[in-house]
């Protein structure tokens, strides 16, 4: 009885130590998604007065209506505004969307030349609208 006793502490100690090896281990990816989300905020604002971060998916319509506003953007504040896109819904997006705190999108999020977060909006944001925050943050065309 008393072998069987402590066969069952040994399956509770095996299990207790496979759980807290899987959490450890996810801990540990979302740390390094962090980490790699940081570093590429750092790389992301470099020498722009603003950087338009567009959260969204490849596969979503209000999205895709938005490629040709990120495009115009793009190309009427040239050396201005730097435009990035993450889809949220690949592996390599979604930390992207979790570090935002995204709920919806697309999801629009603005940064200042030091990378922190002055201006967001939620669903399809024109390129007049859009050239009204830059101008709000002394950005011209």
């Amino acid at each position: 009885m008393d072998q069987i006793k402590g066969m069952n502490k040994i399956k509770i100690s095996r299990t207790f130590i496979l759980i807290l090896i899987m959490i450890l281990s996810i801990s540990g990816c979302s740390e390094a998604q962090n980490k790699t989300v940081e570093s590429n905020l750092d790389r992301i604002t470099g020498t722009q007065q603003v950087t338009f971060v567009e959260l969204g998916s490849k596969r979503c319509i209000p999205c895709k209506m938005m490629q040709p506003v990120m495009e115009k953007v793009e190309n009427e504040y040239a050396g201005k505004v730097k435009v990035i896109f993450y889809d949220v819904w690949t592996d390599e997006g979604k930390p992207y969307g979790e570090n935002y705190g995204i709920r919806a999108i697309p999801t629009q999020v603005f940064l200042d030349k030091d990378g922190k977060e002055f201006f967001r909006h939620t669903g399809f944001f024109s390129f007049d609208e859009i050239a009204q925050v830059l101008k709000k943050q002394g950005i011209t065309k």
